[in-house]
């Protein structure tokens, strides 16, 4: 009886909670419309954000339960898209592809670093100190913070430069939110003329930390025959919705600060 005793115990309050749990399980279902897990499992799973929603599962429910675009992932692009629209019985929305660019092309043939960092080797413990280790506190530093966060092997540094590989990138934005100069931005894909400079200074002061970085002289505002480039505070740069691709302005800047993207 010394063990009986307690083990009944034991059992009846197992079968209790048991049952406790079961009726708790069942007053406090929440109905799941099957089509948010269906969903959620055709998106690719990055959580990136770039949606504008936490992560794939929440824009999976926002899709379902209020209507959200069909069209928003980029890293799924439009086969993702595509897969949404089927499980909902709606036509596929169009899925602009997008891409990522760096705004800065301060290569080491091009300008110099004004100290030698010996601290943790990232971008962002850099920028902690006097703004960077750069002769430009605007560009580029170098040591790839968004090269390890990318997942497809889009951004590789190429003479102490970030560079974009277009035709690998999803344009998921991770790159941009962890560059501590924001130089970096997503564009459509069909964009090829960018401002590969990202400058604040004056055109004199960009003149003396990097031979590539625009000197705001307002030649590209000028010739572009769409008024696709405006140049503010010293600094071009293109309206994509504007851009044609034609190439003039990049032919006309005299520092060679606007290239074509096109890889």
């Amino acid at each position: 009886m010394t063990y009986v005793i307690p083990a009944l115990i034991v059992g009846i309050c197992g079968a209790l909670a048991g049952i406790l749990l079961t009726v708790a399980a069942k007053v406090f279902y929440v109905e799941v419309d099957e089509r948010i897990e269906k969903i959620n499992e055709s998106l690719p799973q990055a959580n990136c954000g770039a949606c504008g929603y936490a992560g794939c599962a929440d824009y999976a429910a926002s899709i379902v339960n209020n209507g959200a675009a069909t069209n928003l992932c980029r890293p799924g692009g439009g086969d993702t898209a595509a897969k949404i629209a089927s499980i909902l019985g709606k036509s596929a929305e169009e899925v602009v592809p997008m891409t990522a660019v760096v705004h800065c092309n301060g290569d080491c043939n091009a300008t110099q670093t004004a100290f030698v960092f010996d601290g943790v080797q990232s971008c962002k413990a850099v920028k902690r100190f006097y703004g960077g280790n750069g002769l430009c506190k605007y560009g580029c530093i170098g040591l790839g913070d968004c090269v390890s966060i990318c997942d497809s092997g889009a951004i590789k540094l190429e003479n102490g430069v970030a560079k974009i590989i277009p035709s690998l990138c999803g344009a998921c934005g991770q790159c941009a939110s962890v560059c501590p100069n924001q130089l970096i931005s997503i564009k459509p894909l069909s964009k090829h003329i960018d401002v590969l400079c990202s400058s604040a200074a004056n055109g004199k002061e960009t003149k003396l930390s990097c031979k590539n970085g625009c000197i705001g002289c307002k030649i590209c505002e000028k010739k572009c025959p769409e008024g696709a480039v405006k140049v503010e505070n010293s600094h071009a740069s293109i309206d994509y919705d504007k851009c044609t691709n034609c190439g003039t302005c990049m032919s006309a800047c005299p520092v060679k600060a606007i290239h074509s993207c096109e890889k």
